[in-house]
């Protein structure tokens, strides 16, 4: 298996991602059925402000590893992202991620969070998170993942390496990085 097919979004049989249309065309559909309307609204509440120069239509800001058991450790996915530190987790922990973003210009359908979690070499795990479908606006957005909890036990610590990505229904790859962490007995 390529480095490439591991880290690929699953697919969920059946589902088709929705056409791509403009923010008016969008606003325009369904103008008689009042629940859809509701949700359009909420869901582009704020695009007039999004405008930007930028041609991006995410921008991954940062990402926090959140544990209840201290502060979160912070990625800053703005820079340079080959200088990103390697932290220290402790074993059997319990996390979520937290995901920063700003969309512009139009509506991101089915944002995902993937990622592939190597040590020395080999795949351990992989991860696909739907974070969901947002609409542009000019505040930062957050999305989180669900609970999930690190491995424990001698076997288990040692340094670990992540390849991770951000991808819509599109296919359209949003940011890809590698960040790394340690896996130890205490924070």
């Amino acid at each position: 298996m390529s480095e490439k097919e591991d880290i690929e979004v699953e697919e969920t049989p059946g589902y088709q991602a929705p056409k791509k249309v403009d923010l008016e065309t969008l606003k325009n559909l369904d103008a008689d059925d009042e629940a859809l309307q509701r949700w359009k609204a909420a869901l582009l509440q704020g695009s007039e402000a999004a405008e930007t120069d930028d041609p991006r239509r995410v921008i991954v800001e940062g990402m926090k590893f959140h544990s209840p058991d201290r502060e979160d450790l912070v990625l800053d996915l703005k820079g340079d992202l080959s200088n990103l530190p390697n932290f220290v987790i402790k074993q059997g922990s319990q996390f979520r991620l937290k995901i920063d973003f700003k969309v512009q210009h139009e509506v991101v359908a089915g944002l995902k969070y993937v990622d592939a979690i190597y040590r020395k070499g080999i795949r351990m795990m992989r991860n696909n998170y739907m974070l969901g479908s947002y609409g542009p606006k000019a505040e930062t957005q957050t999305a989180l993942t669900p609970w999930d909890e690190m491995p424990s036990g001698m076997l288990a610590r040692g340094h670990y390496t992540v390849k991770s990505k951000f991808i819509d229904d599109d296919k359209e790859e949003h940011l890809a990085w590698e960040w790394s962490f340690d896996l130890k007995k205490d924070w």
